[in-house]
């Protein structure tokens, strides 16, 4: 919940409550992006950079930021809740002192939100400091924290990141590579910065469910999520981490290894390319904005109307709008304006000012839609409230027919690979059929864009691809009864030390 929803909530004005109710639907109506991660080598501004690193990853969190820097023998770390350039105030970048440094921007996919689980997380062990920086989500998870627990290992947070740090912690019996050891203990979906005192490593899951990207800024080797935050700092862009790939960085130079050779099923999330990443990135040789145009081209190909424009509802949906008008010849206008200011600490709106949530975000140009046939296009619908409320706008407005269109495939089933779609019961698509959602939302039409013509637009291969939450052949098996809150929920049914004492007693009293 944002600070003014809390705010509004606690001030006990019914008006001021049912205005929170309604911003955080509002917030809860849109998949949640989910982390960034960014780590640089051998770079005498490394903490510097990677707090612009972080800048332009801020797209994929916004809960929490943080930095870990290392000078070859100690540790500096920052963490903070917020937005990046709130976290990082003052002078706190040049106190990090080092040629090594990551950095982790946050959405919780597993564990709550609070500074506790912000990361990048560190741990000082036998073998060294170690810090860590993940985007992804570990289903194996809890079964594994459950054997470590058993075995006395120490929690410090409730995010599945910190599971990898205790597998790395732990002496091997053989004497093999402990980092190599960890990562086949792991499933799931994870790309990995990890940094010890002299050296970066960057690592991907065999599937490659996650982007990672490597590039060079002098002699620097650098680490990021997207090639976006390589474009910021004047990093030239070398090639994407493989599935399964390590890729150790120090002294010596970069070093390579597959650990997962036997691994030919690649499951990219495709939602990327909807939604995630910014549409001037580059993942796997495909410019993200492209992809988009070209989604929104097979949408055109698909749903030819008759209509007088096409709008974009901004900005997740500007390249599949233009893609439509550019393949159908209709002409594109931006209809709906977006308030590129609204912050966390708006104020408190008035209960006179009707649906505030949806208008203080994007507001219509009234004029241009009326008495037109208008096609809206979108990127998804995952719950339909916000949707609702835009068709809704433009009929007040006096559009004539609204036809609403989205770039991908109804979205069926949940994300256990990092993505906070919420589960079945509250997806609109896996509960109602076409026609029920088109009533809901008072269009005159409503079509998806099929998975065949989703893939078309990627120019790859659907085998690449992971479409669970299309399709729900998720190629990674999961506990169904595991969501981000599963340790939170465990400690809760934890016995208490009391409850263990009082058992003890009991027991040596029967003795």
């Amino acid at each position: 919940m944002s600070e003014a929803s809390s705010v509004l909530l606690n001030s006990g004005d019914p008006c001021w409550i049912a205005a929170a109710r309604e911003a955080r639907l509002l917030m809860q109506a849109y998949p949640k992006h989910y982390c960034g991660v960014f780590g640089i080598y051998g770079h005498p501004n490394a903490a510097e950079l990677t707090y612009y690193g972080l800048y332009a990853l801020q797209h994929r969190g916004q809960e929490s930021a943080g930095i870990v820097t290392s000078d070859g023998r100690k540790f500096r770390s920052h963490r903070g809740m917020g937005l990046v350039p709130h976290v990082f105030k003052g002078d706190v970048l040049h106190s990090m002192v080092g040629r090594l440094a990551i950095g982790h921007t946050r959405y919780s996919t597993t564990g709550s939100s609070h500074l506790l689980n912000a990361q990048p997380l560190t741990v000082d062990c036998a073998r060294g400091q170690i810090a860590i920086a993940h985007n992804g989500n570990l289903t194996n998870a809890a079964q594994l924290r459950e054997e470590l627990e058993a075995k006395g290992s120490i929690f410090q947070t409730t995010v599945d990141s910190e599971i990898i740090l205790h597998l790395m912690a732990q002496p091997t019996p053989n004497g093999g590579n402990t980092l190599l050891q960890a990562i086949r203990r792991i499933e799931g979906a994870y790309s990995l910065v990890i940094m010890t005192e002299n050296e970066l490593i960057g690592v991907r899951d065999p599937h490659g469910f996650r982007p990672l990207c490597l590039g060079k800024v002098n002699d620097a080797w650098v680490l990021a999520s997207e090639t976006c935050a390589l474009d910021l700092i004047h990093a030239e862009y070398a090639r994407d981490v493989e599935p399964g790939e390590i890729v150790l960085i120090n002294e010596k130079g970069l070093t390579s290894v597959q650990a997962f050779p036997e691994q030919q099923r690649r499951a990219f999330c495709i939602f990327e390319y909807v939604y995630f990443a910014r549409p001037d990135s580059t993942i796997g040789n495909r410019n993200v904005y492209r992809v988009r145009v070209n989604m929104g081209r097979e949408l055109a190909r698909e749903n030819p109307i008759a209509a007088d424009m096409v709008i974009p509802v901004p900005d997740s949906g500007n390249c599949a709008a233009l893609g439509y008008a550019l393949e159908s010849g209709i002409p594109f206008e931006m209809a709906f304006v977006r308030n590129h200011y609204v912050g966390r600490s708006f104020l408190q709106p008035s209960q006179l000012i009707r649906d505030f949530d949806v208008r203080v975000k994007l507001n219509l140009i009234e004029g241009l839609v009326k008495d037109k046939r208008v096609i809206v296009v979108d990127d998804s619908i995952v719950r339909g409230t916000t949707s609702k409320a835009r068709v809704n706008n433009l009929k007040e407005a006096g559009a004539k027919e609204v036809h609403v269109l989205v770039s991908c495939p109804p979205h069926m089933h949940p994300c256990v690979y990092g993505i906070d779609f919420p589960d079945r019961s509250k997806l609109m698509a896996a509960n109602h059929s076409l026609e029920e959602i088109r009533k809901y939302l008072s269009a005159d039409s409503l079509h998806y864009l099929s998975q065949e013509g989703l893939v078309r637009a990627t120019g790859l291969p659907a085998e690449a691809f992971c479409m669970a939450c299309y399709d729900g052949n998720y190629p990674v098996h999961f506990d169904p009864r595991v969501d981000k809150l599963v340790m939170e929920r465990r400690r809760e049914r934890a016995p208490t030390l009391g409850d263990s004492l009082s058992s003890e007693k009991a027991q040596i009293r029967l003795i």
